[in-house]
């Protein structure tokens, strides 16, 4: 059994209020869990209004397949929700 974790920073550029931020995430977590079959959770930075950091988890048999939905789900951010940017991630796994 092998472990994949993503840690994804974010920055918000849009938000002004902790209220903006969930509001955004919410429902980026939501489709994260449902499109990849993954866990994932705000992880860090919970108190900044235009930061945070994620992490998305995945569990498979195989490094190759853990390794590309974490970064299928990457990519899918970057595509699909204009309002947040990258600014790094970073996938460990075990």
């Amino acid at each position: 059994m092998i472990i994949g974790a993503c840690t994804i920073q974010l920055y918000l550029p849009g938000v002004n209020s902790l209220k903006e931020k969930r509001s955004l995430l919410k429902p980026l977590l939501v489709q994260l869990r449902r499109r990849f079959d993954v866990a994932a959770a705000e992880v860090e930075l919970q108190d900044r209004w235009q930061s945070s950091t994620i992490a998305v988890v995945a569990v498979a048999n195989e490094t190759a397949h853990i390794y590309a939905v974490l970064e299928h789900a990457v990519h899918w951010i970057e595509d699909e929700f204009r309002d947040v940017e990258i600014v790094s991630w970073n996938v460990e796994l075990r």
